[in-house]
């Protein structure tokens, strides 16, 4: 699994290549950020495959007994096509240190880095048959996968409409092992007493970092009312002064949504924004006469029941609304289907306690957005799924628990 990374990282600028011709991600990222990303998850998981190890156990009778963690066998992966190569990584990683073989099925809007990883894995030497790659479309090569009797789990990230199906084909297969990621609608939080200029910062990159098209997205902005007008204000001085463009171009901040079909849902949801009595404070159309590029829109007075509220857009489309009170805060927070993440911005340490604990999110961020990290655990409450990636957290759908029991005759030490 070393070799692997160090394939992966001389590899880089192709590996970023290949994701931006694929999903219209920007080069610069790629290089600087997703390719190293993914080498340092096989560092990560590497590191901690002779680390798997069972336990003693203090039986209440006259038995000797322990626990084995062993390989859960054949695992099936299905990658969403927004971040290829890191989901690659965080389902394959920890799959291959855990003893499994796998096979991997990436988006089909994205499967060229998937078979560059391919390659890079024989050239790691790591032995054929343990990570197989199988292209091809959802419906097709996604359910096979769910409903193979000869898989024994399936980790999958994507839409929760498609999870509903793995779901399904797994329980009517072999009851296979199931770890869904699937869909959010992320509130971030502003109290009065956060820092404006930061807080707008925050908010706008949570939405159009990879142009909106990330789970965790902060789609919905609730700012509280004593600084609601200069956090509006700076939102939207800062997109009127975002970069869209070729994501080859290093000055680039927001690349081409990754495919027609995407575009237009975005562009069909912000006429719903509009129909709906949002009020557009900037962007909303399509940028340039070629290619699939979205302005970055913000909608304010955003109400619950409006579908740009309720609906993840996977695209550059800010939800903004005001709040008074804490627990006003919290219930608007919480009235979604999703619990992926949730952001916090206050200085107040009261105030982090008790919505922290208030909000059904698998994931917190205060003060910051997109902090992930290697050995922290990440996924979803609600309709965001169940399972977790990331951390040694996520051995636990790759391995089987065995217990084994033995007498003891005449022991002193009962």
């Amino acid at each position: 699994m070393m070799k692997f990374a160090d394939l992966i990282e001389q590899n880089v600028e192709e590996l970023a290549a290949l994701d931006t011709i694929d999903a219209g991600k920007l080069f610069s990222m790629g290089k600087a950020v997703d390719i190293p990303a993914a080498a340092s998850v096989v560092r990560y998981y590497a590191g901690a495959a002779d680390k798997i190890h069972g336990e003693v156990l203090k039986m209440s009778r006259e038995f000797h007994a322990y626990t084995l963690r062993e390989p859960i066998g054949v695992v099936g992966h299905i990658i969403p096509w927004n971040f290829p190569s890191n989901l690659f990584f965080l389902k394959v990683s920890p799959a291959l240190a855990a003893g499994c073989t796998m096979v991997v099925k990436p988006a089909e809007q994205t499967p060229l880095s998937a078979l560059y990883y391919a390659h890079l894995a024989k050239l790691a030497g790591i032995p054929d048959g343990v990570l197989n790659v199988v292209t091809g479309f959802g419906s097709t090569a996604g359910a096979a996968i769910s409903s193979h009797m000869d898989i024994d789990a399936v980790s999958f990230t994507g839409s929760t409409e498609v999870g509903r199906k793995v779901v399904q084909a797994a329980a009517a297969s072999n009851l296979k092992v199931v770890s869904l990621e699937l869909g959010g609608k992320s509130p971030l939080i502003i109290f009065d007493d956060a820092d404006v200029d930061i807080a707008a910062e925050l908010a706008l990159i949570g939405i159009l970092y990879n142009k909106g098209e990330i789970c965790v997205a902060s789609s919905r902005v609730y700012v509280q009312e004593g600084i609601y007008d200069q956090v509006v204000n700076k939102l939207v001085e800062k997109a009127k002064a975002w970069v869209v463009g070729d994501p080859f171009d290093p000055k680039v901040q927001q690349g081409p949504q990754v495919d027609k079909r995407q575009f237009r849902k975005i562009l069909t949801y912000i006429e719903h924004g509009k129909r709906e009595g949002a009020t557009l404070l900037t962007g909303g159309k399509p940028l340039g006469e070629k290619g699939y590029y979205i302005e970055p829109t913000i909608f304010a007075e955003v109400k619950e029941d409006m579908l740009i509220a309720k609906d993840e857009i996977f695209g550059p489309v800010l939800a903004l609304a005001k709040f008074k009170t804490i627990d006003e805060a919290i219930q608007k927070a919480n009235s979604t289907k999703y619990g992926l993440v949730a952001g916090i911005i206050t200085k107040d340490l009261n105030v982090v306690n008790t919505v922290s604990r208030s909000i059904r999110a698998g994931t917190i961020w205060v003060n910051c957005y997109f902090a992930f990290d290697n050995d922290c655990p990440y996924g979803g409450y609600k309709m965001s799924g169940f399972g977790r990636e990331s951390g040694l957290e996520t051995f636990h759908k790759y391995l089987q628990v065995k217990s084994v029991v033995t007498p003891l005759y005449n022991s002193p030490w009962l």
